[in-house]
């Protein structure tokens, strides 16, 4: 039992560290709870999530999800404080305890989009998972955040060309126009294609107003812009991919046609 020592509910902080103390002395925040712990923003699942060796015999706590799980290694666990895993590991097991394969990718996106973790970090802790429903996937989704995608706009772009048998596009690639340097969504530099993938973020005026003076200098340097919202992704994929590949053909690719270099 864990004794309070102030008056009124506990905050989330204390319900944390009262799953760890009643859960047993080897638990530690995991998944989704430690990647807020750390700092993530606008994610999470309602659960306060604590994982513990298989050996453990852990305490089951009303009002917490404890995973018995072989993947707890004691090199991932912060103990300074409240014991958390540290990022990487704790999305990676976010992503395999989502309830559903997109929420898992968001899980993945949004600690390295929020900076919490990187790419190479995530696939570090990904690499140990040999045997999951969610391998292929987890190990998909970082490897296209490795490629430099940074919103599930972009992943679920990049899976549908894929699909499509459209040629790999370059993600997040650099261009420096007079007006600035630019990174650009996805891009096919052979045949001077561009797709800029827009979220929710680029309806506010600023950002509407900096796309517009980007796209202007890709296109004054040569190539063609696509943009399609997120939304559309999602919801059209099939006119999405007409699109790009109509775009493509028009600049000179034709299906099996190998991207030089």
């Amino acid at each position: 039992m864990t004794v309070i020592t102030h008056t009124g509910p506990p905050d989330r902080r204390g319900l944390w560290w009262r799953a760890v103390l009643e859960v047993g002395p080897t638990s530690a925040i995991a998944g989704v709870t430690a990647l807020v712990a750390a700092g993530l923003t606008g994610v999470t699942d309602g659960n306060v999530h604590v994982a513990a060796p298989k050996s453990a015999r852990p305490r089951h706590v009303p009002g917490v999800v404890v995973h018995e799980t072989r993947r707890l290694r004691a090199d991932d666990i912060i103990t300074a404080g409240l014991p958390r895993l540290r990022p990487a590991p704790a999305a990676v097991l976010a992503s395999l305890w989502a309830p559903s394969e997109r929420q898992a990718a968001l899980f993945l996106v949004a600690a390295v989009q929020q900076r919490l973790t990187s790419a190479a970090d995530l696939a570090v802790a990904a690499s140990r998972v040999r045997r999951s429903p969610r391998r292929r996937l987890l190990h998909g989704v970082v490897a296209d955040l490795a490629g430099g995608a940074e919103s599930l706009g972009e992943l679920d772009f990049a899976t549908l060309c894929r699909t499509a048998g459209l040629p790999e596009p370059s993600r997040q690639r650099v261009v420096q126009r007079p007006g600035g340097r630019y990174y650009l969504d996805v891009e096919w530099e052979e045949w001077s294609l561009a797709a800029e993938i827009d979220g929710v973020v680029h309806m506010s005026v600023a950002t509407w107003v900096d796309d517009a003076w980007r796209q202007n200098d890709v296109v004054i340097g040569g190539h063609t812009v696509l943009r399609f919202p997120q939304l559309a992704v999602r919801l059209h994929p099939d006119r999405v991919i007409a699109q790009t590949t109509a775009a493509l053909v028009r600049r000179g690719w034709r299906a099996g046609l190998r991207r030089a270099g």
